[in-house]
């Protein structure tokens, strides 16, 4: 078992974790949050109305995703960067799952450019009544939640592993990435099971499982932006196989 020491380059990638973290809180917040306010689970038609109304809000909302999950490739990255030395392996299952976590979003984004095309009223949609085009509309909000949900699963394994990853290192306060670990597997397991028994976000809102892992890439994003890595001696993980 070699040991591993830490260098230049983990530490600066870590400082990009750190504001990469923190950097995507507020278009993901304005994104998901804000702009989804102009939906109506159950109104089709008044939900096309508010989109019409404030169609450059709608778009700044697909603006700031696409921000976001530009962003969440630099976090991975750097991610990896800074723990592959710890059981590299891993590290690289983490990324996949990562890559495909951030490419099943961004189809999420194509299904709210739908919406806008199936209500911007253009020749060739004519032939459809009102009514129909607002509900072909919904459906394409539809699968943006859709898809949301599942890349919400692979961001549960991705984040499980890269928390895992840090705990084994001893590069951050174990506190902190055991609660990493807890709220990436109640994101994970929750958005899966809402595949499996929808019924169950009527219970289990995004509150429950969406905040724990808030406070965990808060808080890891302020430790590691003002902290510096353990100095090589003092911390440095051994290097594992598989």
């Amino acid at each position: 078992m070699t040991v591993n020491r830490i260098d230049e380059s983990q530490r600066k990638a870590a400082k990009v974790v750190g504001l990469a973290y923190l950097f995507v809180i507020v278009p993901a917040i304005f994104a998901e949050f804000y702009v989804a306010e102009l939906i109506i689970v159950d109104n089709a038609a008044q939900t096309a109305l508010n989109i019409l109304a404030h169609e450059r809000l709608f778009r700044l909302g697909i603006a700031a995703n696409l921000i976001v999950f530009a962003v969440d490739i630099v976090l991975i990255t750097a991610l990896y960067e800074v723990l592959k030395p710890v059981k590299r392996n891993l590290a690289l299952i983490a990324v996949c799952w990562g890559i495909i976590e951030t490419a099943v979003l961004v189809g999420a984004v194509l299904s709210d450019l739908e919406v806008l095309r199936v209500l911007s009223g253009a020749a060739y949609f004519q032939v459809f009544e009102a009514d129909r085009l607002q509900a072909l509309a919904r459906l394409s909000i539809g699968a943006h939640s859709a898809a949301y949900n599942v890349g919400l699963v692979f961001a549960g394994l991705r984040s499980i592993v890269f928390c895992y990853l840090w705990f084994k290192s001893n590069y951050i306060p174990k506190a902190i990435a055991a609660l990493g670990v807890f709220a990436s597997f109640l994101m994970g397991t929750c958005t899966f099971a809402f595949i499996i028994f929808p019924e169950a976000r009527d219970v289990i809102t995004i509150e429950y499982y969406g905040g724990p892992i808030f406070v965990f890439e808060l808080t890891i994003g302020f430790w590691l932006l003002f902290k510096k890595l353990p100095t090589p001696g003092k911390a440095e993980p051994a290097v594992e196989s598989l």
